[in-house]
């Protein structure tokens, strides 16, 4: 009978441990932090990869390497042919040394648009599942004694961020409109060894040996995520049936001061650090005068990520021991 055969399927995809086949997966920034290391692991893993980049990436053995050029022309139909699902790590991060006039639109066009070119052509190439990583930034810059939650209305405070919930609001109506699965995750800095970006200029400042003004930057509290526990859940979200939908936070679950911050880079990298104890009031007041806004909020304000409603969702916890 049709009709009972419909209520098996149902129980059965409902059920907590069953899970969909991974099939061929496609990921996106292979030549990145994140997307190498998603990579080795899905390949660890055993599945079929196809890793793509702006230029091929250098891969296992096994894997197919694609060479994506410009994102914002890159022909999406002809790397999904054969693609089960999705996992889009590409994008335009943040730029330490921003040559664009106007920064918003290309943050949109590489990290709105395309990713949304993607998704529809992975509509018409009948793939099933779209795993994509955004970004805590889409939730604010700051928290204020309430960690971050899925369900709290967004701030996004930065072009990057912007484009990445916008590109989460196009996401989730092609998903209504189309049946495609989208799973987006939020994470807040990546740490590991050898990281992009703000981190990667501080683990090159700790390689000079430089002093650093932040040893009294001892009580606020910011939640990070090591490349590891991001990479793991990435790897679930890939199947797991109660993943699609609302997005997904993450971090390891234990904010660390910013001086606590660079001791665990420093240490990740076999460094001493070299900290000066500037108080943090005054720290905060220079880096104000001289329009360093938004660092004097990194470095010494709070931001905090719950995430026990994805931890619950997927019966998912962050890899003891992660150290990358």
């Amino acid at each position: 009978m049709p009709n009972d055969l419909d209520r098996v399927v149902k129980r059965i995809m409902a059920h907590e441990h069953f899970k969909a086949p991974k099939g061929r997966i496609l990921v996106t920034g292979a030549n990145g932090f994140v997307g190498k290391a998603v990579t080795r692991r899905l390949v660890g893993d055993t599945c079929a990869v196809v890793a793509a980049s702006r230029v091929a990436p250098h891969v296992p053995s096994g894997v197919t390497s694609l060479a994506l050029g410009d994102l914002k022309t890159a022909d999406w139909q002809a790397v999904l042919v054969g693609i089960d699902t999705v996992v889009h790590c590409a994008a335009r991060a943040h730029v330490l040394r921003e040559e664009a006039i106007d920064t918003l639109a290309e943050f949109r066009a590489v990290n709105r648009d395309a990713t949304l070119a993607l998704a529809r052509a992975a509509v018409g190439a009948g793939v099933r599942r779209l795993v994509f990583v955004s970004s805590i930034g889409v939730n604010g810059a700051e928290t204020y004694g309430t960690p971050f939650a899925a369900d709290q209305v967004p701030h996004p405070h930065s072009p990057y961020a912007i484009a990445k919930w916008e590109a989460e609001q196009g996401l989730a109506a092609i998903a209504q409109q189309t049946g495609l699965e989208v799973v987006t995750i939020r994470p807040p800095l990546v740490i590991g060894r050898n990281p992009k970006g703000n981190l990667g200029s501080l683990v090159a400042a700790l390689r000079r040996g430089l002093l650093l003004p932040l040893g009294a930057l001892t009580t606020n509290r910011r939640d990070l995520v090591s490349l590891d526990t991001l990479v793991d859940l990435i790897a679930c979200a890939i199947d797991h049936p109660a993943a699609p939908g609302a997005p997904l936070l993450v971090s390891d679950g234990v904010p660390l001061s910013t001086r606590a911050v660079v001791e665990r880079l420093a240490a990740l990298h076999g460094l001493r650090p070299r900290l000066v104890p500037v108080p943090a009031a005054l720290l905060g007041t220079g880096l104000r005068l001289v329009g360093r806004h938004a660092l004097a909020a990194q470095l010494l304000g709070d931001l905090e990520v719950g995430m026990a409603e994805t931890c619950r969702r997927l019966d998912w916890t962050p890899p003891r021991g992660v150290s990358a």
